[in-house]
């Protein structure tokens, strides 16, 4: 039966990650709908995927929180992590790539690698997660297999495999071509179930035989039975082709290359059977780095197995209206039941599991237990925190500590009234706690709250949830860039804290050198003789000089990239105190900054446009406008493509000016790239500005 316990062997955990508009969501639909866990296709321009369940997914037809769901194909037990492909929401690729075993990467066969696939590709790099590659769209018009491979081989990878080829393309793609089985496959009835076999075309030979030796002779490198029968010209069986696939594939040396149609139903099965033969089991996929929580240097192990301690991850967080929280957690050892017990070692507390849903996107079955291997939501967590371990109480375990990015804009939100101002404060901590690429505060300067985040869209997505979900009535301001502030050069300063308060001597004495940091954001490292200072102070020291960061120095924004040493100090045996270091510090940091030729830094993104020819000088000229730098152009069919870096604060408003000037016929997309400094005409405007609010609030 489909819905009893699988044995690891026959478990998959894959994530769905591509470009904005790929159809991921439509990909997941087919794919349910043929693995039987539904009885109608919904489509997501119709407002009804059932993957999409956010009002805000159905309005702008595109996912924006990743949705879980399980299906059954072969006696095989599939769980499906559905992903966003618009860079703002990148952290849900990111945090599910961390937990999968392999994941799916679709492309648009009618556009060449986009650059969000570059993108999701690089996180999945980073996790060492292996992936098969979709050709999507492939009844498109412009639709084109061939230039994929190619854009394929040029910006992402060279270790492409491909095993299926289609007969003709665009509107006349007809059929695919299994290189493995040398034969043809189409389907027919109603919804594409009944499957056709046949012999492959003469036109088509030549061309099949061709990739079918470039298959043979790269997956022969890595098996050398394989490639003694190639040398010999012995006939190679499929199964031992498959076997060498599937092991170079898990290995993260080959990605094979399939296609298909998801919105015409075309080949979800051949897919599906393609998701079994090549793909890791949780049995092949063991990267993960545990932890001793007594001393994060000590590697430990724990086994794929219900017989073996618990151990786990809470990879995701939801907040519900209904049920309060749902916390999405992947277990890699042991079972867990209902009412078990379980230890965070991060914070320490004991987390009670009171009930365990197998999730369908926002839908929920309630079931016993959870076994190795396997991804379920535990309801009511009180104290766990994404990228929290769960774990057995009695043999803690903790993993690697996993990174999220910092925003880069900003924007002011004001509740209405008094009763929204206290709804919205505890709506966005709800959103905070779901979002680690989230963040809050109140402005000291202003008063206002400021909610940051990785882009418009991000932002304006936090703003109408707190609307609709909360119920909480805001204005909104105008979007503000995320600036920062560095050093470009080192220097040191001195500083003497020497005062009577109350009656009472206050002394601090601080020494302190600021270096620059290419790849960490702070570091501290105290370069004095141990019995110099007392103990108690160094921490005083080191709390300081990240407060003063955060707290901002030339123009109050937050300062990065920075090495703080401490190399001399002194102090007095009654007179010294924590308070003294504090202020001594502050004042030494602050100095020793503004003597480093500080400067502003801004985010610059990575803007690609694609537009039709005729307009490709005015979208330069726009660009070039905004401070933007033209990095290259290349045609693309019938259109050309533009790489420019702009900054993020001369985009607001893009999208629009794109439509304008070129009459709806362009598009683009942007991510983050990096921070560099800013121009000495705008740095100077900013922080006039910037002075000149900190001056009006004083005077208030």
């Amino acid at each position: 039966m489909a819905n009893e316990r699988k044995t690891l062997d026959k478990v998959r955990n894959i994530g769905i990650m591509a470009h904005i508009d790929a159809w991921k969501t439509t990909c997941t639909e087919r794919v349910l709908y043929y693995t039987w866990k539904k009885h109608k296709i919904w489509e997501v321009h119709d407002w009804a995927a059932e993957m999409d369940w956010m009002e805000q997914e159905k309005e702008r037809w595109i996912t924006i929180t990743s949705a879980a769901t399980t299906c059954f194909w072969w006696d095989h037990h599939i769980n499906i992590i559905d992903t966003p492909g618009h860079v703002d929401f990148t952290v849900e690729v990111e945090r599910s790539l961390r937990v999968l075993d392999w994941a799916v990467t679709l492309l648009d066969g009618s556009q060449w690698v986009e650059p969000q696939t570059e993108t999701v590709w690089r996180q999945a790099d980073k996790y060492w997660v292996p992936r098969i590659i979709f050709v999507n769209k492939m009844d498109k018009l412009w639709a084109d297999f061939y230039m994929s491979v190619e854009s394929i081989k040029s910006r992402i990878t060279d270790k492409w495999v491909v095993i299926q080829l289609p007969v003709w393309q665009a509107d006349e793609f007809s059929a695919i071509i299994d290189i493995l089985k040398m034969k043809m496959y189409s389907f027919e009835g109603e919804k594409w179930e009944k499957e056709i076999e046949n012999e492959i075309p003469e036109n088509m030979l030549a061309k099949v035989n061709e990739y079918r030796e470039i298959l043979i002779d790269k997956v022969s490198m890595f098996d050398d039975e394989l490639a003694e029968k190639f040398l010999w010209w012995e006939e190679i069986s499929i199964e031992l082709i498959k076997r060498a696939i599937r092991n170079w594939t898990i290995n993260n040396e080959l990605y094979p290359i399939l296609c298909w149609s998801a919105l015409g139903n075309k080949w979800v099965q051949l897919v599906l059977d393609a998701v079994i033969d090549y793909l890791p089991t949780p049995l092949d996929r063991w990267t993960m780095k545990w932890l001793d929580p007594d001393d994060e240097t000590k590697i430990l192990e724990r086994k794929p197995d219900d017989n073996e301690a618990v151990s786990a991850i809470a990879f995701k967080i939801m907040t519900d209206p209904f049920v309060w929280i749902l916390t999405f957690v992947r277990v890699y050892s042991g079972v867990i039941k209902s009412w078990d017990a379980l230890l965070n070692p991060i914070t320490g507390q004991r987390e009670r599991v009171w009930r365990l849903l197998l999730m369908h996107a926002n839908k929920r079955e309630e079931i016993e237990s959870v076994h190795a291997g396997h991804i379920c939501a535990f309801l009511w967590l009180k104290d766990t925190r994404t990228w929290n371990t769960l774990c057995d109480m009695k043999k803690p375990i903790i993993l690697e500590k996993m990174e999220f990015p910092e925003p880069v804009i900003s924007m002011a939100v004001e509740p209405r009234s008094k009763a929204d101002q206290e709804r919205m404060w505890i709506a966005l901590s709800k959103l905070a706690y779901e979002d680690p690429s989230f963040k809050y505060y109140s402005d000291e300067e202003s008063g206002q709250t400021i909610i940051a985040g990785m882009g418009e869209l991000h932002l304006d997505i936090i703003a109408d949830r707190l609307k609709r979900e909360h119920k909480v009535a805001v204005d909104t301001g105008k979007p503000q860039v995320a600036y920062r502030e560095a050093i470009t050069v080192n220097s040191e300063w001195e500083w003497v804290f020497k005062r009577q308060t109350w009656g009472r001597w206050q002394f601090g004495h601080v020494l302190l050198r600021l270096e620059k940091l290419e790849d960490k954001n702070y570091e501290f490292e105290p370069q004095i003789k141990w019995w110099s200072i007392p103990n108690e102070f160094i921490p005083a020291i080191d709390k300081w000089a990240k407060e003063t960061m955060a707290q901002w120095v030339l123009a109050w924004y937050p300062v990065i990239n920075i090495k703080v040493i401490p190399y001399d100090w002194s102090y007095h045996d009654v007179d010294s105190s924590e308070i003294a270091f504090k202020i001594a510090t502050y004042r030494a940091f602050k100095d020793a900054f503004m003597k480093a030729n500080p400067v502003i830094l801004e985010p610059i993104m990575d803007v690609e446009v694609v537009t039709p020819e005729d307009y490709v000088w005015t979208v330069m000229g726009d660009l070039s406008g905004r401070r933007g730098m033209i990095q290259w152009q290349d045609k693309r069919w019938n259109a050309t493509v533009i790489d420019a870096k702009v900054p993020l604060s001369e985009m607001f408003g893009y999208a629009t000016d794109l439509r304008s000037n070129t009459q709806w016929r362009a598009n683009y997309t942007m991510q983050f790239a990096s921070y560099e400094k800013v121009p000495e005409n705008v740095s100077k405007k900013i922080i006039e500005e910037r002075s000149g609010k900190v001056k009006k609030m004083d005077e208030e």
